[in-house]
């Protein structure tokens, strides 16, 4: 299983990577296994502000739907266009050519809550 140790991670299954006072968001390599062949993300946020926890989009493989939760409080400044074409990019490469939001951090306090790659991988059992 790979588990980028520079990345944060979320009991949701989200990997975020920080940059300065930005973060990308996508699932994790754990979480698109599970799904199987994503078939469409539905990511309609762009502009909002969203608080750690609630729902910033969905991501719908063959046989279900999933929320997508939002690691961290703030706004979503951009969707990965190139989803729309092509939305297996988060199956072959979830964390990096699927990536799905990248957001302004609004407390980066939150951060702390957030799980590193060790912690999240006894999340999973892994």
């Amino acid at each position: 299983m790979n588990l980028p140790e520079e990345l944060k991670y979320t009991k949701d299954h989200e990997w975020i990577r920080i940059e300065g006072e930005e973060a990308y968001v996508g699932i994790t390599e754990f979480a698109q296994g599970e799904l199987g062949d994503i078939v469409y993300v539905e990511i309609e946020t762009a502009g909002e502000e969203i608080e750690q926890g609630e729902i910033f989009g969905t991501v719908e493989a063959v046989k279900t739907v999933s929320d997508l939760f939002m690691p961290l409080s703030g706004k979503v400044l951009e969707v990965n266009p190139d989803l729309d074409a092509a939305p297996e990019a988060v199956n072959e490469d979830p964390y990096g050519k699927g990536w799905m939001i990248r957001l302004s951090i609004s407390n980066m306090a939150d951060v702390d809550e957030l799980l590193d790659a060790k912690g999240y991988q006894e999340l999973i059992g892994e």
